[in-house]
């Protein structure tokens, strides 16, 4: 079974003050915190090898976690001196998520999506398999989609935040900082081939503290 990566480096500023003592993934919801939401649906769905990169008040993370033996998984983490954004931060941990396919997930989500509707592999020269969710308004958008196959980018579709990533996207990409979609996927779609999934069930990407009290 592929392994897994929980990205939970990040300050989580959009979230001060919550998150200037506590981090993000550890933010309560309905009394329990959200990476434990995540920990277990990837346990229960048959991930039991998971990394998590961590930055901001990480030992806090490592503390509530520890080696994930309560949960029946080995977790294994990716400490970053400096905060290395989404790309960099699974760059940084290649050599622990190995040469197959992986599982990412944002640590900042809280949603119903069942881990088990992924694909077990991906297609052929397909690099990445994103799940996205549908947009309702024109403001904001990731891409545009047609036959399960990401063509441009666009505003009818938005990243959820989940994908399975073939480690060979990152072989080129730039060292330091950056981010996988906006600094490094964007670049690469029509060149290289990427499919998609649609989400139609409960999704929260936590970014405001309005969403998330919305969520208690």
């Amino acid at each position: 079974f592929m392994k897994a990566m929980i990205l939970a480096a990040g300050k989580g500023s959009r979230l001060s003050p919550l998150t200037n003592k506590t981090p993000m993934p550890l933010l309560p919801i309905q009394g329990r915190p959200l990476i434990d939401y995540i920990v277990k649906n990837l346990a229960r769905e048959g991930y039991h090898e998971i990394i998590i990169n961590l930055h901001h008040l990480g030992d806090q993370i490592i503390e509530f976690l520890g080696d994930g033996s309560r949960y029946q998984v080995e977790i294994t983490y990716s400490v970053e001196e400096e905060l290395l954004e989404t790309g960099g931060g699974i760059k940084k941990a290649l050599n622990l998520l190995g040469n197959e396919p992986f599982l990412i997930v944002n640590g900042d989500i809280y949603t119903d999506f069942r881990f088990s509707d992924l694909p077990e592999q991906l297609g052929n020269n397909c690099l990445a398999h994103l799940v996205v969710r549908k947009n309702e308004d024109e403001d904001h958008g990731d891409f545009e989609i047609e036959n399960s196959k990401i063509i441009s980018r666009g505003k009818s579709y938005t990243y959820c935040g989940i994908a399975v990533i073939d480690p060979k996207l990152f072989y080129d990409s730039p060292e330091g900082p950056f981010s996988w979609t906006r600094d490094w996927l964007f670049g690469l779609l029509g060149s290289h081939y990427f499919t998609a999934q649609e989400h139609k069930g409960r999704w929260v990407d936590i970014g405001t503290i309005e969403q998330y009290e919305s969520l208690q």
